[in-house]
């Protein structure tokens, strides 16, 4: 196989990639920095830390939108600017392998890397859920059914796995940027005080809880709305924890809605093996008492769970079992 392979997870707020000859995965924020709407000016963590601080003329934003492609031209560049700052060699003729979300065209990704400047050999499609899977150290072709809970930065993707494939899967506009924006409303709605998206992520980090956490409390800077000033303000765990419940509550509902249509013999295996959680969100502090609690189920949490896809991607580059997996569209099959 040629040795320039890549596995390619494209998360809303992580691009991360596995590249076979260097056998590691890269990652860096998924943001590009745009000048006067066509001159690309950054990307990935140089453009993140322009995020909210950029003149009218710079424009900061994910190529990734929920899951779907914001901005093909943008991510075409982000991804060709990064591969070659990172690998050596040609990559000309590279095969890719890329994790495809639930509910997202086939077409679409394809599309992204085969009409790039990356001039690909091979574009190959594998259900993110069942990457996710093979990363957390599960072997998804066996018959019995794995339930993964994989909560991102802008989506949540439940997934009942068996026999290599997917048996059912739902995807929800929910996840850690929504509970950001739940931060950020509640401190507006109590404190007459406005904070950015990026300080509501670091008391999310901080302080969120999704069970009754014990007393804690940071200092923030923000704009006092009253008074037009900027100001600090103390947030407190329990606070957050009140800020961020309903968010949290939607993520739970839907696992229990995928539980009641699963299959009893699935549901059985379920039970035995326990629900797998894994995504960048599933760091919030005791997710998976929450999750346990609501469904009555043991909680697996990958312990890198960022990474969980990419790793799936690399067994698939890498072993032979498990190629099978990987499919192209239609289009590329009978080119």
């Amino acid at each position: 196989m040629n040795n320039h392979c890549f596995g390619c997870d494209f998360g809303s707020y992580n691009l991360k990639i596995y590249h076979r000859e260097m056998d590691t995965c890269l990652k860096q924020h998924n943001m590009v920095a745009v000048v006067d709407r066509d001159e690309m000016l950054a990307y990935g963590d140089e453009a993140y830390a322009m995020y909210e601080k950029a003149p009218a003329n710079i424009q900061v934003s994910s190529p990734m939108s929920y899951g779907n492609l914001a901005s093909i031209s943008n991510m075409q560049t982000f991804l060709k600017k990064f591969l070659e700052s990172t690998t050596k060699g040609q990559l000309k003729g590279a095969e890719y392998f890329v994790a495809l979300p639930t509910d997202m065209q086939e077409r679409i990704f394809t599309t992204l890397i085969q009409d790039s400047p990356l001039k690909p050999r091979t574009v190959y499609l594998v259900d993110k859920p069942v990457a996710a899977g093979l990363g957390l150290g599960i072997n998804v072709r066996e018959a019995q059914g794995v339930l993964i809970v994989d909560i991102g930065a802008e989506t949540t993707e439940i997934s009942v796995l068996s026999l290599g494939g997917i048996v059912i899967s739902r995807l929800i506009q929910t996840g850690g940027r929504s509970i950001d924006d739940a931060i950020q409303n509640a401190i507006r709605k109590e404190h007459n005080f406005c904070i950015g998206s990026k300080t509501a992520e670091s008391i999310k980090k901080e302080l969120a809880s999704a069970v009754a956490p014990e007393e804690a409390s940071m200092q923030v800077c923000g704009r006092n709305m009253v008074v037009g000033l900027p100001q600090m303000l103390e947030i407190t765990a329990s606070f957050v924890y009140d800020a961020i419940r309903d968010q949290l509550n939607v993520i739970m509902d839907a696992v229990k809605t995928i539980l009641e249509r699963t299959p009893p013999e699935l549901g059985v295996d379920i039970i035995k093996n326990g629900i797998y959680l894994t995504g960048g969100s599933a760091r919030i502090h005791r997710m998976d008492e929450l999750l346990q609690e609501k469904t009555g189920i043991r909680v697996v949490v990958d312990e890198d769970p960022e990474l969980s896809v990419a790793r799936g991607l690399s067994h698939v580059i890498g072993e032979r079992e498990y190629r099978q997996l990987a499919f192209v569209t239609k289009e590329q099959k009978y080119e």
